[in-house]
């Protein structure tokens, strides 16, 4: 049977994400619809305000512009995360931090991390790129004059999660022909095959030939109907409730173009400024810490103003299905499985997902089980390494002021293959080819920042010698570099400012 009729079932950010991937790579076969149902009853949940690199990559095929996304959507420059009292305040200061940074390392640059490694000698960002520079002084990572989705240095964005679903719900519409279906399905119907056949809405019987599962946490078609089992990974994760808060901001106010991550006692607490708010949020685990002292301790961080700011809890199950496509469904976004939202890690696997899916739809029903197989194993190797990520900066961390510190770096709480590179990276530093996967969505860039940034012992061999020899020149040539991009780049909220007004140049 021909795949003729399309529904991706809730919108918001992964819903539309969808939409926009699915209408792209699917525009040239007649006779297809695609249809978004979204229930008006049931708000997004509209938190994740942080992206990553390769979101620029998709917005730029589905045709939107840069400067029309950064106008209607409180849009930011991200260029790294800030890491802030990650490790011992007693060893490394009252506050340590490091950047995870969005620049690619140059690593021909007389070998720069052999060069550290033999050195140690202030922040390994700073040591190998201009950006932990740019990020400290609230530099923007392009110019007025850089074409759109070009940037002098690597960025990503912060936004205003629900005005960007708006954007993405317009173009899918527009430029793709998706029907908008505003409904709410209260029931699925299944065949004898055990296969998705209608939709009980509010509207009646809706019956489509392929779904997408952008529910949410309810999961409504591949966890309600499908009875698809969830893996839990709150052995490894341990954070799972936030405290969430939006704090307004002075058009004066600097923009830092980073995201803040500051750790406490049993979990983090992020930072997001958009143009016109902050977006803040408490993450905890509740077996370290109960609500009330979450509380008392977010109401310190915001300066005693949690009282008179609408906030909210959301508790957060973290885990992942045990498959992501069954049958004629696909989960994408929140459907899926739920990690914390260090590393933005929500919106990449939504992204990284629907953009895999899209270039290999079924345009028969036949060619489902291959398909099927192939995405489930390559959405799950996605997720499995997400986690191992996402766990680095945990069970790194030398902090020993608490039990929840203490117990991510107990070994049973690390995978087997974390454990292994981690064996291996005490006595060589990460290469390309310890990440030999292309379907890897953290690389060694990544790896390298998030390691030498919390100080990991890696003991340098001969490589660190011979890169010492490069050390001078190497330090002569950034110091040259770092002075050019101070004078060139223009501040963060003065960019923000121009786009809004003129805009950026089209590609």
């Amino acid at each position: 049977m021909t795949i003729r009729k399309i529904a991706i079932i809730g919108g918001g950010t992964s819903g539309w994400l969808a939409a926009n991937h699915l209408g792209r790579a699917l525009k040239g076969r007649s006779g297809l619809s695609i249809s978004v149902i979204e229930s008006p009853d049931i708000p997004i949940i509209g938190v994740g305000e942080g992206t990553v690199p390769s979101i620029r990559k998709s917005l730029q095929s589905f045709g939107i512009s840069e400067s029309e996304f950064i106008r209607t959507c409180d849009v930011t420059f991200k260029q790294s995360i800030k890491f802030v009292n990650w490790l011992d305040k007693t060893r490394h200061g009252k506050h340590n931090f490091y950047h995870h940074l969005f620049d690619i390392i140059n690593l021909h640059q007389g070998d720069a991390v052999s060069a550290w490694l033999a050195e140690q000698s202030g922040h390994f960002a700073d040591f190998v790129s201009t950006q932990h520079l740019a990020c400290e002084v609230a530099k923007a990572p392009k110019l007025i004059t850089t074409p759109e989705y070009a940037g002098v240095l690597g960025y990503a964005y912060h936004l205003n999660a629900a005005k960007f679903a708006k954007l993405l719900a317009k173009n899918a519409i527009e430029k793709f022909n998706v029907e908008h279906i505003l409904t709410t399905v209260h029931d699925v119907c299944l065949g004898v095959d055990g296969a998705i056949e209608s939709l009980q809405t509010e509207q009646g019987n809706l019956s489509f030939d392929f779904y997408i599962d952008c529910s949410g946490f309810e999961s409504i078609l591949l966890a309600k109907a499908l009875k698809v089992p969830f893996i839990s990974k709150a052995q490894q994760l341990f954070i799972d409730t936030a405290l969430v808060a939006q704090i307004p901001t002075q058009p004066a106010d600097v923009i830092p173009p980073y995201t803040k991550a500051t750790a406490h006692q049993a979990g983090w607490i992020w930072d997001i400024a958009l143009t016109q708010r902050r977006g803040t949020g408490f993450v905890y685990s509740s077996a370290h810490m109960n609500q009330a002292e979450a509380e008392r301790k977010f109401d310190h961080y915001l300066g005693g103003k949690l009282a008179d700011i609408p906030h909210r809890k959301i508790p957060m199950t973290v885990g992942y299905r045990q498959q992501f496509w069954v049958k004629n469904c696909v989960a994408l976004g929140l459907a899926q499985g739920f990690l914390e939202p260090i590393e933005a890690t929500s919106i990449l696997l939504t992204d990284f997902s629907a953009r895999f899916l899209a270039e290999r739809f079924p345009a028969n029903i036949d060619d489902v089980d291959y398909l099927a197989k192939r995405f489930n194993d390559t959405v799950g190797y996605a997720w499995e390494r997400v986690v191992e990520f996402a766990k680095l900066h945990y069970c790194l961390s030398d902090r020993t002021d608490s039990a929840f510190w203490l117990d991510n770096q107990r070994e049973e709480t690390i995978s087997e293959p974390l454990k292994e590179r981690l064996n291996m990276w005490k006595s060589f530093s990460p290469i390309a080819e310890d990440f030999p996967s292309k379907f890897e969505v953290f690389n060694l860039d990544n790896y390298l920042y998030v390691l030498y940034g919390m100080k990991y012992p890696t003991q340098p061999h001969d490589r660190g010698l011979v890169a010492k020899a490069n050390l001078n020149a190497y330090m002569s040539n950034m110091s040259n570099v770092k002075r050019q991009m101070l004078e060139g780049l223009p501040e963060h909220r003065e960019l923000i400012d121009k786009i809004c007004t003129y805009g950026l140049q089209p590609i």
